[in-house]
């Protein structure tokens, strides 16, 4: 016994299911979204509060009081606030070194364009 329906010899086949035909014209194509400022911004967003439970499971995990020396100032702290503290003093080491860098820089390429307008 066969699943497909018997059709006779003699009798017309039914027609074909209709196929609708894809105009492959360039201006009707669709185009993708690129990456956009919302975007990025959700993305990093996300990202800095992935970064920030990371810190706080470290930070929960490393509570042990540990004492610290610097030149003459003694303090206890715990050690996951003191790495997390001296990682924050390194970035804003970095970052105010590096907004001095853009001062300079701005400051020279506006001089430059004062004296290329004065000649």
């Amino acid at each position: 016994m066969s699943r497909e329906p018997h059709v006779s010899p003699g009798e017309p086949l039914p027609p074909a299911p209709a196929v609708p035909e894809v105009d492959t014209h360039p201006a009707q194509q669709v185009q993708q979204v690129g990456l956009t400022r919302a975007g990025a911004l959700w993305t990093s967003l996300i990202l800095g509060f992935l970064i920030l439970i990371v810190l706080l499971i470290f930070i929960t995990q490393n509570t042990e009081s540990t004492p610290f020396t610097f030149l003459h100032w003694h303090w206890n702290l715990p050690l996951g606030v003191a790495i997390l503290l001296a990682a924050v003093c390194g970035g804003l080491i970095t970052a105010l070194s590096s907004a001095a860098r853009m001062f300079q820089l701005r400051r020279a390429a506006k001089k430059n364009l004062q004296f290329a307008l004065n000649r």
